[in-house]
């Protein structure tokens, strides 16, 4: 197997909202946004599946190495040697790789944030950091877009995080910062049991128009000249804006079930944001 083909796999295999736009793009942009995702993937994967931290310190340290010789020319994994040719065309820098690994680490060193500011030092890490260098690729090294791409990104994984908030609880994690959680009287010990109490709906409603927010700013940061360039990304705001008003028109039962869209349906928004090329509207109360 080729680097290029593990990376396709490892794309394909995660299920992810992201594959679907990544199908619509060029040969040179679809390899290198693969491989992009594969390298986020596999960082990822080392916090999400290693029981031991010490374990996972240690391999998240190998990636930093592997970062390193990713831009020395002499990497190791079939993801970093599908890396290398692109690193130049597209801008992809060595500071941005470490800091999405620092992002990774942040999951090991704490489990609670106590305010929004803790929080959007995680997202930007994790999901703004990785949105600027793939606007980069979607506009072939344009750099213009990376006010709208660091909102989107952080606005992805707010969403995330409002879906994701029973299954995160059930391990012991709660990423919604204490302080919101104080402002609408919903005990932390409640959330980790399920059971949200009578500010819950008040919560994520604010949880989700915190993450809109982010949405519009994005949109507004991005060059009309570009819209066409980032058919990707908005394809990815399409998908993700429409996750937040199922979870709402759903009542934010997040705590009882995971909400998620079908493959038909991610497909049909893929197809339909691509044709129209501009953004998705995001819903107002």
């Amino acid at each position: 197997m080729s680097p290029d083909e593990y990376c396709q796999d490892k794309a394909a295999r995660s299920g992810s909202s992201f594959y679907y736009s990544f199908l619509f793009l060029p040969p040179a942009q679809r390899s290198a946004i693969t491989a992009l995702y594969a390298f986020c993937r596999e960082v990822d994967d080392v916090v999400d599946e290693c029981t031991d931290p010490a374990v996972a310190r240690s391999k998240l340290d190998w990636w930093r190495a592997e970062t390193a010789r990713i831009f020395a020319g002499t990497a190791e994994h079939p993801v970093g040697r599908a890396l290398m040719p692109h690193l130049q065309r597209f801008a992809i820098d060595h500071a941005r790789l470490d800091e999405i690994i620092d992002g990774m680490q942040m999951d090991l060193e704490q489990n609670r944030y106590l305010d929004f500011t803790g929080l959007r030092l995680y997202c930007h890490r994790v999901a703004g950091v990785v949105g600027t260098l793939s606007a980069g690729i979607f506009a072939d090294g344009d750099q213009r877009c990376r006010d709208y791409a660091e909102a989107l990104g952080v606005a992805l994984q707010l969403t995330n995080i409002i879906r994701d908030v029973g299954d995160d609880a059930r391990r012991g994690r709660i990423y919604l910062p204490i302080e919101d959680l104080q402002r609408f009287g919903v005990p932390a010990h409640q959330v980790l049991k399920g059971e949200g109490g009578d500010g819950f709906q008040a919560l994520m409603r604010f949880q989700t128009e915190r993450a809109r927010g982010f949405y519009r700013d994005a949109f507004a940061a991005l060059p009309a000249d570009t819209w066409r360039a980032q058919r990707p990304g908005l394809i990815m705001a399409a998908i993700y804006a429409t996750l937040l008003d199922e979870i709402e028109d759903d009542g934010f039962r997040v705590l009882q079930h995971r909400v998620a869209l079908t493959p038909l349906r991610k497909l049909w928004i893929a197809w339909r944001t691509w044709m129209r090329g501009r953004p998705p509207t995001v819903r107002t109360q």
